[in-house]
């Protein structure tokens, strides 16, 4: 059943629609209620996932709702570090959909937590605008790992009249120096194992202790540490971040 209110070259057939969905954190609990709907309806499943992972995270956080025998899911394997294989898997990627959506059929892109915050959706929804201007979009809000992470950790992001910065991965000091002056809470994303030497560097700044490390947040692998400076390598992987407050 699609609900896109456009139609296919013939004008014969309702064109589907192109769901960018926000799947959450990782507890399957934290979708909300218009995703679940849309991810049991859409017809077809896009589940983007790296090349150098062995699974959708995504895919892996809805599994249990999918109905195998009624629904298609769509692998979507994206290089990293390389920019223009990237975009022609995009470019690729949203053709494949179209087939779909001209078909008549509603695809779900999901994506881990919000579909426009750091999200390969993002690259999807580019790519399609692009190549086929005529489909129909609608982008369902997901709960993003940076509001996850400050439940879990009780550290307020942000009160009245102070600035929150979401950044993606930096990698060294002086980077986190010029947005502690700026900001008074900043957030690291999707945190590297070469941003923990900067970590060491914390002291220097004054902020050891107004930082909090979170990983895999609402999973049972869970971890929050407080003191950054126990962190280990092991510690840290693709799915974690860093909460630093300036003041308090």
């Amino acid at each position: 059943m699609s609900t896109g209110p456009g139609t296919n070259a013939s004008g014969s057939t309702p064109v589907g629609t192109l769901f960018g969905v926000g799947v959450g954190p990782g507890d399957p609990e934290l979708l909300t209620l218009k995703a679940l709907r849309i991810i049991r309806a859409a017809a077809v499943i896009c589940a983007p996932q790296s090349e150098t992972r062995p699974d959708s995270y995504a895919l892996g956080i809805i599994r249990e709702y999918l109905d195998a025998d009624n629904q298609e899911v769509l692998r979507l394997t994206f290089p990293v570090d390389d920019p223009e294989g990237a975009a022609g898997v995009w470019r690729s990627g949203a053709d494949t959909l179209a087939q779909r959506l001209y078909g008549g059929q509603d695809v779900a892109f999901i994506t881990e937590g919000d579909p426009m915050l750091f999200s390969t959706f993002i690259y999807m929804l580019e790519a399609m605008t692009a190549e086929h201007p005529s489909i129909p979009v609608e982008i369902i809000p997901g709960v993003s790992s940076v509001m996850a992470a400050a439940a879990s950790s009780k550290v307020p992001l942000a009160t009245h009249g102070q600035r929150l910065a979401v950044l993606p991965t930096v990698y060294g000091i002086d980077d986190l120096s010029e947005a502690i002056a700026s900001y008074d809470t900043i957030v690291l994303m999707k945190v590297n194992r070469e941003l923990l030497g900067a970590l060491e560097n914390l002291d220097g700044l004054g902020l050891a202790g107004k930082s909090v490390f979170v990983r895999r947040v609402s999973t049972p692998s869970e971890k929050v540490v407080s003191d950054v400076k126990q962190l280990t390598q092991e510690d840290v992987d693709y799915f974690s971040l860093l909460i630093v407050k300036r003041d308090g």
